[in-house]
């Protein structure tokens, strides 16, 4: 057990009015996550690295997991959330990605099943809670 915040990011790309969510595997072994999120959807996103700025691993995630190459330069901050359960604490940056190109390929199916576009008014359940807080930021344009 960490007694510090780690840091995480879930990216939002948006197409034709869409967001894109992953399902995550639903063992718990192979979904391997601090956050206990197997069986969830999630956005494309994860941990920062040691000296990793937070842009970088936006795009190296969302890359690593969906091959989409997001411009850098077009990542806004949407959320800032504190996650916590009994055992961690993550502090979770949303970014919007507002330029990107390719179409989501399943890069890592050790973790992540499918890959899948959906309206708001029609999300899957359930959510991964991080992204939940990050939709739930960017539809109500509320960072914190």
């Amino acid at each position: 057990m960490s007694f510090f915040p780690k840091i995480g990011v879930g990216v939002l790309l948006l197409k034709e009015e869409k967001v894109l969510l992953g399902l995550r595997h639903p063992d718990p072994q192979k979904a391997k996550s601090d956050l206990h999120g197997e069986g969830t959807w999630t956005l494309p996103g994860g941990k920062v690295e040691f000296k990793e700025n937070l842009r970088d691993t936006a795009f190296r995630e969302v890359f690593e997991e969906t091959g989409i190459k997001i411009q850098k330069e077009s990542l806004e901050i949407i959320s800032i959330s504190d996650d916590i359960l009994d055992d961690v604490h993550y502090v979770t940056v949303g970014f919007l990605a507002k330029s990107f190109e390719g179409k989501p390929q399943v890069k890592e199916p050790e973790k992540i099943i499918k890959w899948d576009w959906f309206f708001f008014e029609n999300l899957p359940t359930p959510l991964f809670f991080p992204s939940a807080r990050i939709i739930k930021n960017f539809l109500k344009k509320k960072i914190y």
